[in-house]
């Protein structure tokens, strides 16, 4: 406790986050994840703002096959995958996970964020160059950082700056290049222009990668992402994703690709070869979810009615969102206090969502962001599109209603 001016600087670093507006405090749930929650005072709220696009997280299913892996396999391993952390139940999921995405092999990492961190280093240099959109998730930039290679970032899906910084790269004599992007934009709900990179990128001579964390399970024809979404199954070279979001919701991450790249990072990659194995519960519940969203496009269908509807019913209310198909639905406001305010004040009208607005969007495009998930009938949407009209005319955003 001798330098106390580091936990006063802490302390001020806090109170100015709280001032700003930008302190993000936790909301703790009583129950299970769902389009029902229980908050911990225990009001009944609908959750707009989960990952749980399938809405698989809580589902009964789920959790049977969450607890008959726990049953065989154990609570856990104490282990990394190289010494003793392996199981049968982690090889029959990447595995699955392969055949889902049209790839050769898969590794599976302890989160998506992990999975990330841990691609570049071991398969870049300083010979290199990875190209990366501007609105990449956090996860991509920091494994970015730990890599030595030339770092070239182009405005977000903007294909010709993604042109003109391809050509900059090739002008530098770099060895490997790499486009990088999010297959989905998780602020926007924006989906990448996958047909047009993957022509940028043979005409150039260089790799692809996507992120799908917000797209495996769901986006395309049977779910398997935006590659299939894109048409551009098998010419991704790289895919990494979660298993926390629409698989199951739990933890866990993965990388997919050609063999030869996925046995490098199984020998050079550092959360990978440094970190806890991925409990095998989680690896059976994910098993047990591939194979239902495999068997039938059930909650897909139901996923994208409920957004198709969602997103007309809110248009015509006069609110104002980003254009798409995604049920990632930014409601845009723009101005922090307001999205600060209607978050909190929908709250109360029993509907759980949340407000974004700088440096986490760009400044003056401040939102609360809705998230569809195939669990939400469509007597709790409309209970929430009320509740959306309600909390704007109060606050004054819909002026002319």
């Amino acid at each position: 406790m001798s330098d106390q001016a580091f936990y006063s600087g802490l302390q001020a670093k806090l109170e100015t986050l709280r001032n700003d507006g930008l302190f993000k405090p936790e909301r703790v749930i009583a129950s299970r994840q769902g389009a029902i929650v229980t908050a911990q005072d225990g009001r009944t709220l609908i959750n707009m703002c989960a990952n749980n696009y399938l809405g698989l997280s809580g589902d009964e299913q789920t959790s049977t096959a969450a607890a008959a892996a726990l049953e065989k396999y154990g609570y856990g391993l104490s282990s990394v995958r190289f010494i003793c952390g392996t199981q049968t139940v982690h090889k029959e999921l990447e595995q699955k996970l392969s055949e889902f995405l049209g790839t050769e092999d898969t590794i599976l990492y302890a989160a998506a964020f992990d999975a990330n961190g841990g691609v570049f280093e071991p398969l870049f240099d300083e010979n290199d160059a990875i190209i990366s959109d501007a609105l990449n998730h956090a996860s991509i930039i920091d494994g970015v950082r730990l890599c030595k290679a030339a770092r070239y970032r182009y405005a977000n899906n903007d294909m010709a700056d993604l042109e003109k910084q391809l050509i900059a790269a090739t002008e530098a004599g770099k060895r490997h290049k790499i486009i990088v992007t999010d297959g989905v934009f998780s602020m926007d709900g924006t989906i990448a222009q996958l047909d047009k990179i993957v022509e940028l990128a043979e005409k150039y001579g260089a790799l692809t990668m996507i992120d799908e964390s917000h797209a495996s399970g769901f986006m395309g024809k049977t779910g398997r992402g935006t590659h299939e979404h894109c048409g551009v199954i098998g010419k991704i070279d790289i895919i990494t994703g979660t298993l926390g979001k629409a698989l199951g919701g739990a933890m866990g991450g993965f990388t997919s690709g050609r063999k030869e790249v996925i046995e490098t990072l199984r020998q050079k990659s550092r959360p990978y070869l440094f970190s806890n194995t991925l409990a095998p519960m989680i690896a059976g519940a994910s098993l047990s979810v591939l194979d239902r969203i495999s068997k039938s496009t059930e909650l897909r269908d139901r996923l994208h009615e409920n957004t198709a509807y969602f997103r007309k019913e809110i248009e015509r209310i006069g609110f104002t969102i980003k254009p798409g198909t995604h049920p990632v639905v930014p409601v845009m406001l723009f101005d922090a206090p307001i999205a600060q305010k209607f978050a909190a004040r929908m709250f109360e009208l029993g509907v759980l969502l949340s407000g974004f607005f700088y440096p986490v969007v760009p400044m003056g495009q401040a939102r609360v962001r809705v998230q569809l998930s195939a669990a939400h009938t469509r007597e709790q949407l409309d209970t929430v599109l009320k509740a959306f009209e309600q909390a704007g005319k109060e606050l004054g955003i819909l002026k002319n209603q």
